[in-house]
């Protein structure tokens, strides 16, 4: 039985509040250490302190109003989004001399990262059962639980970031409402529910190429299909709709298998799919094994960056390499996969044929589909150069 709970032990944070040394478990969804410089701030502490304080990298512990806290935190991301204006000229200036697209990317996320650590100054409280203790503050318990576990018997308060407890929030309500999938049959009994820190399904071009490609035609009795790095199960679902009687789908984070098996389950799916624990691929051979790898070969800076980010393309080389041993005869390998790194300069089609040849695979086929999600045409994205040419592929793959 899988459940919920992260696998490190939280550390502890300590600040001086009222002239007493106090201490409380930390929680960062990113890993971050706990910040060595604490203050306690409440309603009288005005924006511009506040945005002053974190800057010089001061944690602002709230002991005021829950609803002035998010509040403060909005103001403070507007005054990290307020770039003056030498830097916007200068920005562009480095652009038009020829940045390359790689250099583009890096500072984009150097930029990501200083407003998420920036933002993440905004401590909260929290109880051991998870209850807020502040003033109005809503009964966030179950967000908390579903993304830190179920509080131990003996543990103790907790400080978390505002920002990370919005993250929570959002993902609690995807997980309650759920993502209808199309392919999955007729609403309502076609939704997918993502937890907290997993990829959600909410671009349905790679779902839609996994559902229509053809399926390969081997000599297994009953067609066995693979999903590799199932998150929620959505692939496997697909697969299982497409009267595959047989799939394994792995993963080996437990928040995906849990997941995984909740989808299967709540979609009447468990008698033909699997979930197993494992690092890639389980025992035996199959006719189809399906990987959606992270799609940027970058390094993650928090788990749930590992859904994007693929350092070195560790995922996709242990795929490819690994593939062709457990194809049945005339089996099929589906890669799906994003140009995107190729638009921004992180890898080359040139390298990622290498790699497939590297696998002893050959391509058979490749399908292809025009990225449909909002940032592919919002301008104001600094990668719109490349979100705007993205495509995402179905590569069919076999062994040589």
């Amino acid at each position: 039985m899988f459940t919920d709970t992260p696998d490190r032990q939280p550390p502890t944070i300590h600040w001086t509040e009222a002239g007493f040394d106090r201490s409380a478990l930390w929680r960062s969804e990113r890993g971050a250490p706990p910040p060595q410089r604490v203050i306690v701030i409440d309603d009288s502490t005005t924006a511009d302190t506040a945005y002053q304080l974190a800057c010089a990298g001061t944690a602002l512990l709230w002991r005021g109003d829950y609803h002035n806290a998010t509040q403060l935190l909005q103001a403070l991301a507007r005054r990290v989004e307020r770039t003056p204006a030498r830097k916007q000229r200068n920005s562009k200036k480095e652009t038009i001399q020829g940045a390359s697209p790689a250099d583009i990317f890096h500072r984009h996320r150097l930029a990501q990262s200083q407003r998420a650590r920036l933002l993440a100054m905004l401590l909260l409280p929290f109880n051991a059962d998870y209850a807020i203790a502040l003033r109005r503050a809503p009964d966030m318990r179950q967000a908390c639980a579903e993304a830190w576990g179920a509080p131990a018997v003996d543990a103790g308060d907790s400080v978390a970031s505002l920002r990370d407890l919005m993250g929570m929030i959002g993902a609690h309500e995807w997980r309650k409402k759920g993502i209808e999938i199309p392919e999955l049959g007729a609403a309502p009994n076609n939704r997918i529910h993502p937890h907290y820190g997993l990829f959600s399904p909410l671009r349905g071009e790679y779902v839609s190429l996994i559902a229509t490609a053809p399926l390969p035609v081997t000599g297994q009795e009953k067609l066995v299909a693979f999903d590799i790095g199932t998150g929620t199960g959505v692939l496997a679902a697909v697969l299982a709709k497409r009267n595959i009687e047989n799939i394994v789908a792995t993963d080996r984070d437990p928040r995906a298998l849990l997941c995984a098996q909740e989808n299967i389950d709540r979609l009447g799916l468990s008698e033909q799919v699997k979930v197993v624990q494992t690092d890639l691929f389980p025992a035996g051979q199959a006719s189809l094994i399906v990987c959606n790898p992270p799609w940027l070969p970058a390094r993650p800076s928090s788990p749930i960056d590992a859904n994007i980010y693929d350092e070195d393309s560790r995922m996709l080389r242990g795929f490819l390499n690994g593939v062709a041993a457990h194809l049945a005869a005339n089996g099929e390998a589906w890669l799906i996969l994003s140009d995107l790194a190729e638009h921004l300069g992180l890898r080359s089609r040139a390298a990622l044929l290498e790699m497939i040849a590297e696998g002893g695979l050959k391509v058979i086929d490749r399908i292809d589909t025009k990225a449909r999600h909002p940032k592919a045409s919002d301008a104001s994205d600094p990668l719109h150069f490349a979100r705007a040419a993205e495509v995402t592929s179905l590569w069919r793959l076999t062994a040589v």
